[in-house]
């Protein structure tokens, strides 16, 4: 199967799966930990009140109430037709848009964004697009808010193998075991690379730990508008298929 081709039918059954947990999600999605309030508490508080934030991907709009109570504007994108069901069903009148990172189209139109439980469905192509366009979302100096989850990298180069020992078209860092059946775990060393190249500069970070995963907590600052980002890794081995 032609890579792209395979992304997309991916990206379509993550869509797929989420839109059928919907009803449900808010129920048995994992807590938000100290350290996510924290970081999102920390964007709030960097932007004026009246000033607008974006949650993209917004899910269920688990964090809108948090950026509204404080006195802020909110706006939120997703992929899943049933997740902006809920959030829209919670939250009626927001601006609340059904797309995807990679098509995010927002130029300058806010003080800071959040991006949480999103960046682990962007394949390493696309992360250089998803940077670019969140950073011209953002004015320059906003900050946005980060998570990238993490896992035992031996998994992910045993489940990389055998994905690719099965025809899949994968390359190092893809799981398409987890998460509705697609999960990219970058390196640190892209991912600062990415950053840099995108010209976000990080300005805290944290980590916190879940049932069978952790999270890297990653507050960045949006530096000015630049040109268009190549949707490929500076210097990676991300294009690289494992071996073996």
């Amino acid at each position: 199967m032609e890579r792209r081709a395979w992304l997309r039918e991916r990206g379509a059954r993550t869509e797929q799966w989420y839109s059928a947990s919907a009803p449900t999600y808010d129920a048995h999605d994992p807590p938000i930990t100290p350290t996510h309030r924290a970081f999102v508490a920390r964007v709030i508080d960097s932007t004026p009140v009246g000033g607008a934030i974006l949650d993209a991907p917004c899910g269920t709009g688990r964090y809108l109430d948090a950026i509204l109570a404080a006195g802020r504007r909110a706006a939120g994108i997703d992929q899943s037709a049933g997740m902006l069901e809920r959030a829209r069903a919670k939250h009626p009148g927001l601006q609340l848009e059904e797309t995807r990172l990679q098509e995010l189209g927002f130029e300058a139109v806010f003080d800071a964004a959040i991006c949480v439980d999103g960046m682990e469905y962007v394949p390493p192509e696309d992360w250089p697009l998803v940077l670019g366009n969140l950073r011209r979302a953002v004015r320059p100096g906003g900050l946005i808010y980060l998570t990238v989850e993490e896992i035992d990298r031996a998994e992910v180069a045993r489940a990389c193998a055998e994905a690719a020992a099965a025809g899949l078209p994968v390359v190092l860092g893809e799981h398409p075991g987890r998460g509705g059946g697609y999960h990219h775990y970058p390196t640190r060393d892209h991912i600062e690379a990415w950053l840099a190249a995108a010209q976000l500069e990080v300005v805290a970070e944290g980590r916190s730990e879940g049932v069978n995963y952790a999270y890297l907590h990653l507050l960045v600052r949006a530096g000015p508008p630049g040109p268009s980002l190549s949707n490929s890794a500076p210097g990676s081995d991300a294009e690289k298929p494992p071996a073996g």
